[in-house]
């Protein structure tokens, strides 16, 4: 069978949407942002966002979950025969403020083949000890060994059972949108009620790509941006980029580029899920990151933007945020916009040209 299918992306890329065209699909099993419940809430956490409100980490539901657990959780997915699609934001499995990488504990085990022989494995659970619970901080680091060169938690050999492809959006849209989640009235829905600039996911998502490219995860050549192979691109997937504002603009012409790069058979009906099984499915799917998925749950079909984004001066977009979140926030924003713009110009060169 075909490789699970792993879109990987930031945070408000309007990923969510782009999941619900593969939800109509009957021969895909969709698994939704599933590393978040190790990131944020897991003995294995490396979020500080909910590490001085245990009562939050309980009652997420997720307390217990592991990167292994959740690795677990797609196997069991992948069982029924039908492969998978995995949208999830990268920097789940990516140690916040650039610390250096080391593996998850639950993830070096000899069942999996995966381990190493020179890990440390720490004392207690998953790496947690009283001395980080003490002072309040999350797990990681981890008492364990990194990969060289491999910026996330999860070994190489256990990233390479999948097929990754990536969703980018202009952090002019996406950050504030995001930081939107983290204040009034959103965030009671959230229950996000801080903005962490470090949440934006670029650096993060360019690091992880570069690594997919030098590991050999993906190849080199570029879907929809040449014909023939690259050399040494033999059997490996195409480096597979989507931008948000070109699938908005025309999400037939992007989604063929795509879905042939994936090996998948495109057609019309997954531009449309104005019915009531794919509505109770997205809905079930989508439950457990309440305020954040509520645009993609209400809506019926992608299809293309009456009229494209328009161009805006700095000013025009500072403008609009400081209209809608005043003066200090704009500023934040601002300032979160323009240390991500280098990584996602970078990103953007390498994403498909309907």
């Amino acid at each position: 069978m075909a490789k699970p299918i792993f879109c990987a992306t930031h945070p408000r890329a309007c990923s969510t949407a782009f999941e619900r065209v593969f939800m109509t699909r009957k021969d895909l099993a969709c698994v939704h942002e599933p590393f978040g419940d190790a990131f944020y809430y897991g003995p294995e956490r490396m979020s500080p966002r909910f590490e001085a409100d245990e009562e939050a980490r309980k009652a997420s539901g997720f307390s217990d979950s592991t990167y292994k657990t959740i690795f677990d959780h797609i196997d069991r997915e992948g069982s029924e025969g039908k492969r998978l699609f995995i949208k999830d934001i990268i920097y789940y499995l990516v140690p916040p403020d650039r610390q250096p990488a080391r593996i998850a504990p639950s993830l070096i085990t000899k069942k999996r083949g995966i381990g190493t022989e020179s890990a440390n494995i720490p004392n207690g659970v998953n790496g947690a000890n009283g001395q980080h619970d003490a002072v309040k901080m999350p797990p990681y680091p981890y008492a364990t060994d990194g990969e060289p060169g491999n910026p996330t938690v999860v070994p190489k050999a256990l990233l390479e059972t999948f097929h990754f492809t990536f969703l980018i959006r202009d952090p002019h849209s996406s950050v504030p949108s995001y930081y939107r989640c983290t204040i009034p009235p959103l965030d009671d829905m959230t229950g996000f009620h801080d903005f962490y600039p470090s949440e934006a996911g670029y650096d993060e998502l360019r690091r992880f790509f570069d690594f997919t490219r030098e590991a050999g995860l993906v190849g080199h050549q570029v879907a929809g941006q040449a014909n023939g192979v690259a050399n040494g691109d033999v059997g490996k997937p195409e480096t597979c980029v989507v931008d948000a504002d070109d699938l908005l603009d025309d999400p037939e012409g992007v989604l063929k580029i795509y879905c042939k790069s994936v090996g998948l058979e495109f057609t019309q009906d997954m531009l449309n899920w104005d019915n009531e099984e794919d509505q109770k499915r997205a809905k079930a799917a989508f439950e457990k990151w309440k305020g954040f998925h509520e645009d993609a749950i209400d809506s019926k079909d992608l299809k293309p933007r009456a009229h494209k984004r328009a161009a805006k001066s700095e000013a025009e977009w500072d403008a609009e945020w400081e209209k809608k979140y005043g003066k200090q926030a704009a500023k934040v924003i601002r300032e979160t916009v323009d240390q991500n713009m280098d990584d996602y110009h970078y990103l953007k060169q390498f994403a498909l040209k309907a």
